[in-house]
């Protein structure tokens, strides 16, 4: 297990590495750069080369990334090139936004997606499998803002029931922060319930028409029995599978949300470090959310022991 785990970890980390890398590089090679943008184009060659020199754009671009990889490895991220702020408080500042709509969804998504699943397979060919399916591929070809959109009409312009822009922190209270982050929450979770729903769906199906599933039956074994004891075990390993990848669904659906709702999360600070040629912020934001993702798809391999303890990983266990 802990040669996995060191294995897993080492591939981690090259990705991130190589995450990093193309990210550095690629910024560089889109057209423009942060000091025509914040000078203009009218500005004279000397303005443009002082203020290349003032942000350290003057040196060779193999000394700049060297510098900027030893400033990671510090978890250092630098200052915005256009407010003169740490990066790490812009990050800080907008994380919290965004991990409220995200953990919400995945809360809303998993809360939805495991039981539907599990109902859809034991009455499969019922009215509710049917219902349950065709809102899945609704749910699957709707983006988030789509959904957002629909939300802030019918609950925020039709009924007045809940905000539609803005977005209130915990400490002025907890229901006016949840208010604020229904409508995000459950505009990217229901999308992402549909996902692991079908994989739930699917999954458990297979495994329930397995031989040693109809021996079970065949002997009497209750019903409630089998479907907790034995075939969930086995069914919910893919399902886990899908969960995890698809939080790349939920960042990137916090990020649409985000702008349809107004909300200045790590999704708007990405857009906006992006139309700003904001090299150390959009470098900053992307590495936070690659390693989000890395690490999850890390720890969702480690889950997979905890369900099914008969699954080996080679090496000294």
């Amino acid at each position: 297990m802990r040669q996995y785990v060191a294995k897993r970890v080492a591939h981690a980390i090259f990705i991130m590495w190589l995450v990093a890398t193309t990210v550095f590089f690629g910024l560089r090679l889109i057209p423009g750069g942060p000091v025509r943008t914040m000078l203009g184009q009218e500005a004279t060659p000397k303005a443009v080369a002082a203020l290349r020199a003032k942000l350290g754009l003057n040196q060779p671009l193999y000394v700049q990334y060297f510098d900027w990889l030893k400033e990671m490895l510090t978890l250092h991220f630098g200052q915005s090139l256009s407010t003169g702020q740490p990066v790490s408080t812009l990050v800080s500042q907008a994380a919290p936004k965004t991990l409220s709509i995200a953990i919400l969804a995945i809360i809303i998504g998993l809360g939805v997606a495991i039981p539907t699943g599990i109902i859809s397979a034991t009455r499969k060919g019922e009215p509710v499998d049917y219902a349950a399916t065709v809102t899945a591929f609704l749910g699957v070809s709707m983006p988030a803002f789509f959904v957002g959109i629909l939300l802030a009409l019918v609950f925020g312009v039709w009924l007045n029931l809940l905000p539609v822009f803005g977005y209130t922190p915990p400490s002025e209270g907890l229901v006016p922060w949840l208010e604020s982050v229904l409508l995000p929450g459950i505009a990217v979770g229901l999308p992402y319930a549909a996902v692991v729903m079908r994989m739930m769906r699917s999954s458990l199906l297979e495994v329930l028409n397995e031989p040693y599933m109809r021996t079970a039956r065949a002997k009497g074994v209750n019903g409630r029995v089998m479907l907790f004891k034995h075939a969930l075990q086995n069914a919910l390993i893919p399902v886990i599978t899908v969960a995890g990848i698809q939080l790349a669904l939920v960042l990137v659906g916090s990020v649409t949300v985000e702008l349809v709702f107004g909300i200045q999360g790590l999704g708007r600070l990405l857009v906006d470090s992006m139309l700003d040629r904001n090299y150390p912020v959009t470098q900053a934001v992307i590495l936070i959310v690659a390693a989000v993702m890395v690490f999850t798809n890390l720890a969702v391999d480690l889950v997979y022991t905890v369900i099914d303890p008969r699954i080996g990983y080679g090496g000294n266990q």
